[in-house]
């Protein structure tokens, strides 16, 4: 049964190449034909001897994702729905912003985190995605739209942390210099909360930025929201982010999702300033974004305005998240 070359790291590939009897110098090539030149064929590979090709061929093929559908929103937000060989599908956004473009790539097909206000985990979880999918979203956007994606950001479909090693290794081959280079600080992972994965994460040696999706200020708000939250309450979470190895200059972003009557009081507000105290961060209101068959609605925009002062007046870098590509449910 033949491989997908694209779930191969450089170091893989020189093995696979020796074992084909050839110098590891031709894996190097072979890598930035796959993710720098971003090919279809083995045979494109015009530098690499005829027979090579041929021998790779017998075991492998480069892998393919299917995008079946692209949308575009008024803002300029795009939707991508791609199809995986056994038919699952995920979803990729593309946003454009100042000088920036980012991808966000789905790191599941579905989610089993069953977070009640997340549209994606209605269906719940089909399967983790193979490290080839994960890079591939990023591949087949760049390719189709011809534009130099600039960051990434792991917030798509599922939680990454969950599918801990297939993302660390995309994580690896999306930052390699014979890639596609992006740097780790372009590089965002944003998790509900998985305390394990979180350390690993730091131990790790990628220095991306991490982002939490905190959304609640008490344990019986968040397990309201976020059944994570039973198995990995606050009081572990912020002790872990408080110990969380974060290079000079960085900071961590709390992302919460701003829901009407259940996470929005000057409470929360208050309680949320002193929940993070001794924590390098910057946090992220996200105005609730309504689907269809929810019953949950954002406050209004004066209420995120106030709930925003009253953190900020704390010390803290407080933003709110404009919604981006509401009208194509990106």
């Amino acid at each position: 049964m033949k491989i997908v070359l694209r779930e191969f790291t450089q170091l893989e590939l020189e093995d696979l190449v020796r074992d084909l009897g050839y110098e590891p110098y031709r894996a190097r090539q072979i890598f930035r034909w796959i993710y720098e030149k971003n090919i279809d064929s083995i045979d494109m590979m015009s530098d690499i001897p005829q027979e090579l090709r041929s021998r790779l061929k017998e075991k492998v093929y480069i892998g393919h994702l299917d995008i079946i559908q692209r949308l575009q929103s008024q803002d300029g937000t795009e939707k991508f729905l791609l199809s995986l060989e056994d038919g699952e599908k995920v979803e990729s956004v593309l946003i454009p912003e100042d000088k920036r473009l980012t991808l966000c790539i789905s790191t599941q097909a579905g989610c089993a985190m069953g977070c009640t206000f997340c549209f994606t985990a209605k269906g719940g979880l089909t399967r983790n995605l193979k490290t080839w999918e994960i890079t591939g979203q990023y591949l087949e956007v760049q390719k189709v739209t011809g534009r130099r994606i600039t960051n990434i950001v792991f917030m798509g479909m599922g939680e990454p942390l969950a599918n801990y090693k297939n993302v660390v290794k995309a994580i690896g081959i999306l930052t390699h210099p014979a890639g596609p280079r992006i740097g780790s600080r372009k590089i965002t992972l944003s998790t509900s909360g998985l305390i394990p994965g979180i350390i690993k994460l730091g131990q790790s040696g990628f220095n991306i930025n991490l982002a939490i999706s905190l959304n609640a200020t008490t344990d019986m708000e968040r397990n309201l929201l976020m059944p994570v939250n039973r198995k990995y309450p606050l009081s572990q979470l912020i002790h872990t982010l408080k110990n969380y190895p974060l290079p000079p200059g960085r900071r961590i972003s709390i992302e919460y999702v701003m829901i009407k009557d259940i996470n929005s009081s000057i409470n929360d507000a208050h309680r949320l300033a002193r929940l993070l105290k001794g924590i390098r961060c910057k946090i992220n209101l996200i105005p609730f974004n309504p689907f269809p068959g929810t019953a949950y609605r954002a406050p209004t925009e004066k209420h995120i305005h106030q709930f925003q002062e009253i953190v900020a007046n704390h010390g803290y870098s407080v933003f709110i998240r404009k919604s981006r590509g509401a009208d194509i449910m990106a």
